[in-house]
């Protein structure tokens, strides 16, 4: 009996192209900056931890739908924050196992394969294009709804984005949710870095200056992992049009796909409270206001970046040889061929490190010139 190995039509994990890098990073006198990978460092606020601890006699098998509780805590945050649709109620609310596992499993969830198409922003997260291969859909990276070919049946949008920390403006967001309707395409917007912006403004695809109050098609996609220091917790939310969401819970009941029922009450205590998030961007903006100039100093030159946790640098050259010159003073970034098609001039460089390892970073790139 023949056997179909998924695996092997994926590509190379990306991380795993880079060990010489990091391991001649390591090698520094001072040790390895890491700045490679957008984990947090900070600690998990203490409202969040404390609602885990409490709540983890967790006998019972927790609902795939959440609590009654968090679903409100979602709502409540979507049209407080995001400026969502007054029309949304609980059954536009879906709690996932990290907003990773919704990227990766949404075209095989919505019934796509190989006849069907979806579109990725050129620019991307690996896991966009991946989450279609799984499903063995065809992928089409662009960069603008008027480069789409064809007639896809699933959008990614994704802003502020990784890795480029580019920030789609109201005419953009509306363009995009225009091409989904005229096309009947769900359009999933990845907000994930929403509450990370440092020039301009994040739009929700839900915030009703985009849609008109009309979420048909839309999914917006969160996670509680870089506003609240909880990437360990496997722990986000999608919501938007109730068909697509209730056809989603129907699919992860069967599934076993459900968040646990520490983590859902971890979840609601950290929508509850918007002081550590507000708290957690002022970390993050001292750290760009160090590694930014450094980077410029040094001759890098910084695109985008208006939001999310990363500085999208070029110094002029290929990527690879930027992760060389970058790890022979300790630090490690990400190229950028881990995320478009073919050969980058540009590098991500993350702001989840230390305050004393961002100033490492920067000491060591003024010394560099």
């Amino acid at each position: 009996m023949s056997r179909r190995i998924v695996s092997a039509s994926l590509p190379a994990f990306p991380w795993d192209t880079i060990a010489d890098a990091k391991a001649k990073a390591q090698s520094h006198p001072g040790g390895i900056v890491d700045l490679s990978v957008g984990t947090p460092v900070d600690p998990t606020p203490q409202v969040v931890t404390e609602a885990l601890t409490a709540f983890s006699d967790a006998h019972g098998y927790p609902q795939v739908w959440g609590t009654p509780a968090l679903r409100a805590g979602i709502l409540d945050h979507m049209k407080q924050v995001w400026g969502a649709s007054a029309h949304l109620d609980e059954n536009s609310v879906l709690p996932v196992v990290g907003t990773k596992e919704l990227v990766a499993s949404l075209p095989s969830q919505l019934g796509l394969g190989p006849d069907s198409r979806v579109v990725i922003p050129a620019c991307a997260y690996p896991t966009y294009r991946v989450g279609a291969q799984l499903a063995g859909a065809t992928v089409q990276a662009v960069d603008e709804p008027d480069e789409v070919k064809g007639t896809p049946d699933l959008i990614w949008i994704n802003s502020p984005a990784n890795p480029s920390g580019r920030i789609l403006d109201l005419d953009e967001m509306k363009a995009w949710v225009e091409l989904a309707r005229s096309t009947g395409a769900v359009l999933a917007s990845d907000e994930c870095y929403g509450e990370f912006v440092w020039e301009g403004n994040s739009i929700s695809v839900l915030d009703e200056r985009v849609n008109g109050g009309d979420v048909t098609g839309l999914l917006a996609c969160l996670s509680m992992s870089k506003r609240s220091n909880m990437a360990g917790y496997r722990a986000g939310f999608v919501v938007g049009d109730a068909d697509l969401t209730q056809e989603l819970l129907t699919l992860r009941k069967h599934s076993g796909l459900m968040v646990p029922a520490p983590v859902a009450e971890a979840m609601q205590a950290a929508l509850s409270d918007r002081s550590h998030v507000l708290e957690q961007a002022k970390r993050y903006q001292l750290r760009r206001d160090v590694l930014k100039p450094a980077l410029e100093q040094a001759g890098f030159r910084v695109d985008h970046s208006e939001g999310s946790l990363y500085l999208w640098a070029t110094h002029g050259e290929d990527c690879r040889a930027t992760l060389d010159r970058l790890a022979d003073l300790g630090i490690l970034c990400s190229p950028g061929d881990f995320y478009v098609d073919g050969g980058s001039d540009h590098v991500r460089i993350g702001l989840t490190a230390t305050d004393e390892r961002i100033n490492t970073a920067a000491e060591r790139l003024s010394e560099s010139h």
